[in-house]
């Protein structure tokens, strides 16, 4: 008796690269993808390599053992997720490619099914229609599981880098600080002015921080709170806080919270709060 899956099986191994070629000739030209005509000859070879692993996994479907699959399956879709990544390529255009790939398999079992001499029975190609479509669904889940979990990672370090960014300690010397804040601090920010703050300035062992104000164009009465917080946090690390260019309108909205601010140095403007400090250093020494 014929095992009509180990036949196809073999048949599909057999027409592995024509099977990639088609797929090739699918893309068109549209700018700025890995799947475009005019990537390059780089994007090509990337694709034609990337292919043909995708190419073995569908086939290891028709296996009476699934380990083959499952392995291939999760190394097909870690090593392509990453070239994706890495080209910005959105995952629609990836869902897009695997539905090219499905379409010349079909197109490869059905000249398959044409040039056998006997007769294929009709529930072997409806199992082998059911097979490969599974198959195919699952690539699909797995790729875009490790996408978004990649993806996720990447955005993760970015949103680090940018609260980074966005709490800027300058040391002037060894214990004392300058934290310049510019442009809307939103709840989302000042949160992490919250959080990041008080770490810097102990990893930094900063004694004492200027935190200034003139930049920032509008605070609500929820960032103020933050921001208060930030002051009452850092006085019981032992660091002494300056405000300095506090605007009219902050100075208003703090008031109206009734936050208490009454122990805290401010100036006008950081110039004039540094010219004191010199003054205070000065006369010290």
């Amino acid at each position: 008796m014929t095992d009509w899956n180990k036949e196809l099986h073999i048949y599909l191994l057999d027409n592995i690269n024509t099977i990639t070629e088609e797929w090739l000739a699918l893309r068109d030209f549209t700018g700025g993808s890995i799947y475009s005509k005019d990537a390059g000859t780089e994007a090509e070879q990337t694709l034609r390599e990337q292919n043909n692993l995708t190419n073995h996994t569908i086939v290891s479907s028709l296996l009476s053992s699934k380990g083959d699959f499952e392995e291939n399956k999760l190394k097909w879709a870690q090593l392509v997720a990453e070239s994706r990544v890495a080209s910005n390529t959105p995952l629609p255009d990836e869902i897009e490619a695997l539905s090219w790939v499905r379409k010349v398999f079909y197109s490869q079992i059905k000249r398959f099914v044409e040039v056998r001499e006997e007769t294929i029975p009709s529930d072997a190609i409806l199992t082998w229609g059911e097979t490969i479509n599974l198959a195919f669904d699952e690539l699909v889940i797995a790729f875009t599981r490790t996408y978004s979990k990649l993806m996720n990672n990447r955005l993760s370090a970015q949103q680090s880098l940018i609260n980074e960014i966005g709490t800027p300690i300058i040391k002037l010397n060894d214990s004392i600080g300058v934290l310049p804040l510019v442009g809307e601090i939103d709840t989302f920010r000042a949160m992490t002015l919250l959080e990041m703050v008080p770490k810097k300035c102990a990893e930094d062992t900063i004694a004492k921080l200027f935190i200034d104000l003139s930049g920032v164009s509008i605070i609500d009465t929820m960032v103020a709170n933050q921001i208060y917080q930030v002051m009452r946090i850092l006085g019981l690390l032992g660091i002494e806080v300056t405000f300095t260019g506090i605007r009219p309108e902050i100075a208003k909205t703090s008031v109206q919270l009734g936050l208490d601010f009454s122990n805290m140095t401010t100036f006008s403007s950081l110039q004039q709060a540094l010219k004191k400090e010199h003054y205070t250093l000065t006369e010290t020494d």
